[in-house]
């Protein structure tokens, strides 16, 4: 078993994560400026339909995890694997809003994390997520609830590129009392320049599927190197 240290703690892999709960909402985007949006990490996005990617953004309350309490807001996109792997989530974007994630998760895996002021919402029929950086809005989205279907265990690959690398990261999810459901988002961007990556792949826009999780469980192994440029 491989360990890692990080502010001057011991984290043991694989990282577990026993208690959180969130929020996804996919786009269907136009595929040039997703690839474009994604070049410097050597992947390609899936084109479930010509001219089309997916894109996905999603929030997480994590409560009872190896890296402790913290909000997080995702970017990401479905990409093509290298060597023949089944497609992966591409994680674009990653602001959190404490620092020991934050180092964990960029020195550990490269994930891209940064610092940000993320406020979630969870209670109630409606879930909100509303992130700013450098005191600049990002983004402000609202997700309403679907309904039920059934969860189970999934194993995921996750891919990231930091610092020149390019990673493939095992994901292993666990959810309980998922609701999905089309449409269901509202979304507002702000003044922020990742606002203005967003609003250049065609957001806001009405979502082709949006998910809750109100209990989720995960894993995450150590990472691969896939290539370096």
């Amino acid at each position: 078993m491989s360990s890692h240290l990080v502010q001057g703690r011991c984290v043991d892999m694989p990282v577990r994560v026993r208690e959180a709960s969130a929020c996804s909402v996919m786009f269907a985007v136009p595929a040039r400026v997703a690839r474009s949006t994604i070049e410097h990490s050597g992947l390609d996005v899936v084109e479930p339909v010509p001219g089309r990617a997916l894109c996905s953004l999603a929030f997480v309350r994590y409560v009872d995890g190896d890296l402790g309490r913290y909000h997080e807001f995702a970017v990401a996109f479905l990409v093509r694997a290298p060597r023949g792997r089944r497609p992966g989530a591409f994680i674009h974007r990653l602001p959190v809003d404490q620092s020991f994630t934050l180092e964990a998760g960029r020195t550990i895996w490269g994930f891209p994390k940064c610092m940000a002021d993320i406020d979630l919402r969870s209670d109630g029929p409606v879930r909100r997520c509303t992130v700013r950086q450098d005191g600049r809005l990002v983004v402000d989205l609202l997700v309403r609830r679907g309904l039920p279907v059934p969860g189970g265990i999934a194993a995921v690959d996750a891919y990231t590129h930091l610092d020149g690398t390019t990673r493939r990261i095992p994901w292993t999810v666990r959810p309980s009392g998922l609701r999905g459901r089309p449409g269901g988002a509202r979304i507002r961007l702000g003044d922020h320049p990742v606002a203005d990556e967003l609003a250049r792949l065609g957001l806001p826009r009405t979502a082709l599927l949006t998910s809750t999780i109100d209990n989720l469980a995960m894993e995450f192994q150590d990472a691969e190197t896939c290539a370096r440029s």
